[in-house]
């Protein structure tokens, strides 16, 4: 049964299709119209060999529709007739398929990959044409593909909750999950709202962004309609600036609306920037946590302990944050105890660079020049998470100038409150669009450069399978055209199998 909420991207299982030459067509229409199974293509760098129907659909110079299988072999020159782009233009695809197959005597095969939970619904969908699909072993050396839950919406088993999808463009921004790696969307998701309403804290800016939400998941304005799955991101960030407001006595600025329950940004600023940086090294502490479990689930227990986002860069950082300890609270222990684990981390780290290397005295300066980078990484990586504290700071400072002013006009008369009002509401929409620009980015500078280079060390590929509508046929009246003989089942270059 698929786990709703995964830990890890979907679990994949490498399969073959199998089927005997006549079936063969049908059994891949059906897996088009399940959409669920990505088919390895023949790349063998010879001359681009172009089947019947690309042929027809280069002849018609038109930009391909949408493409659509007929689910019977069409007659290619009436659909050249026709002007049915998106038939041919399915047909191209099933020809490149077909001609990726391996065939021995009257049966074709073809590999691909298929997620776990779905090879029993697919076998049993193509045994009713003859086909079968056919669990294999992954390959040594090749890792299978990525599907995060939420990254497939065309496919209703892995749209996962709304909260989820609206998060996964965050990881997807990024690049591609390595599939060995955790899944990190719920908890990126989290961070980054919480980051950011931090930098946004204000109540009622907060508020609007919380409208803004609502009306982006009623679909206003239309033009908007395809942010649609994004408006629980919003409202989260929206809600989370409410939040941190209500914690700053901020509503449209130091209006006096709330009181302070926490501290107000211009007048504790250095608490505030204490508070940040203290996120900021909790939230790295987490990051290599999970850099670790990413490195011994990518290459074991070796490749988990030496590098410098697994084990060993945990130690550097964790005694790193010993020795600052001592600094701050002058307790000689956390300083002994901190250089000595942060002496372990550094020489497992350089134990780890070195290898890397070609060796001798060039691959030792090289070691050192990464190790003294890595050490300066650390620090300067936590000192970035002061800019949460500061452009905190910056979004009061611009509520403070806009409330200053709008009080200032105000005991001037009629005309001073009509320019009151108006300072007051061009003031907060220029504040609240610069900060949502601003804080939204930085949010996203910190957690890509700080959180993210720790979690992934590589690239995953993403999960790209065949899917394509099929267009079913009710009769002779069809507009397809008259059906071709059963042989067309066998159209495209054949790869033969090697004796």
């Amino acid at each position: 049964m698929l786990r709703a909420e995964a830990a890890a991207p979907v679990r994949m299982r490498r399969v073959a299709i199998v089927a005997p030459e006549p079936a063969l067509r049908e059994s891949l229409v059906r897996i088009a119209e399940a959409g669920c199974v990505e088919i390895d293509l023949a790349r063998d760098g010879g001359p681009d060999v172009r089947g019947p129907a690309a042929t027809s659909l280069q002849r018609l110079r038109t930009e391909p529709s949408q493409p659509v299988l007929s689910e019977a072999s069409p007659d290619l020159d009436a659909l050249e007739r026709e002007g049915r782009t998106d038939l041919l233009a399915g047909e191209a695809q099933l020809e490149e398929r077909l001609g990726s197959a391996v065939r021995h005597g009257a049966v074709a095969a073809l590999a691909g990959w298929c997620p776990e939970a779905e090879v029993g619904a697919t076998a049993a969908r193509i045994a009713g044409a003859g086909g079968a699909l056919v669990p294999l072993r992954t390959p040594r050396g090749v890792d299978p593909p990525t599907l995060l839950i939420g990254a497939d919406v065309a496919h209703p088993a892995y749209t996962a909750r709304t909260l989820r999808r609206s998060f996964t463009p965050l990881v997807s921004t990024y690049g591609t999950v390595p599939y060995a790696d955790l899944d990190p969307t719920m908890p990126a998701g989290i961070v980054y709202v919480v980051m950011f309403g931090l930098m946004f804290g204000d109540a009622g800016h907060g508020l609007l962004l919380v409208v803004i939400a609502l009306l982006l998941r009623a679909g206003r304005p239309r033009r908007a309609a395809t942010l649609r799955p994004l408006w629980p991101f919003v409202a989260g960030a929206g809600l989370a600036a409410t939040l941190a407001g209500v914690a700053y006595g901020e509503f449209f600025g130091p209006t006096g609306v709330l009181p302070v329950l926490w501290l107000e940004p211009l007048e504790e600023p250095m608490r505030l920037l204490a508070t940040a940086v203290g996120l900021g090294a909790v939230l790295l502490a987490v990051a290599y946590a999970a850099g670790i479990v990413n490195r011994w689930r990518e290459g074991g227990p070796a490749a988990a302990l030496y590098a410098t986002t697994g084990i060993a860069g945990a130690a550097l950082y964790l005694g790193l944050a010993a020795v600052a300890g001592y600094i701050w609270l002058g307790q000689a222990a956390y300083g002994v105890l901190g250089a000595a684990i942060a002496t372990a981390g550094l020489a497992l780290v350089g134990v780890g660079l070195y290898a890397t290397t070609a060796g001798g005295v060039g691959g030792a300066v090289q070691t050192g020049i990464q190790l003294f980078d890595a050490v300066v990484r650390i620090g300067s990586n936590v000192v970035s998470f002061a800019r949460l504290a500061a452009f905190g700071l910056t979004h009061a400072a611009l509520g403070a100038i806009v409330w200053d002013g709008t009080t200032a006009l105000a005991g001037r008369g009629p005309v001073g409150v009509a320019a009151a009002v108006l300072v007051f509401l061009a003031g907060n929409a220029l504040a609240f669009a610069l900060e949502a620009l601003v804080a939204g980015v930085q949010a996203l500078r910190l957690e890509f450069y700080e959180l993210f280079s720790r979690l992934f060390e590589g690239e995953g590929r993403p999960f790209r399978p065949w899917r394509l509508p099929v267009e079913h046929l009710t009769g002779p009246g069809t507009d397809v055209g008259p059906l071709a003989t059963a042989e067309a089942a066998g159209r495209g270059p054949a790869r033969k199998e090697e004796a």
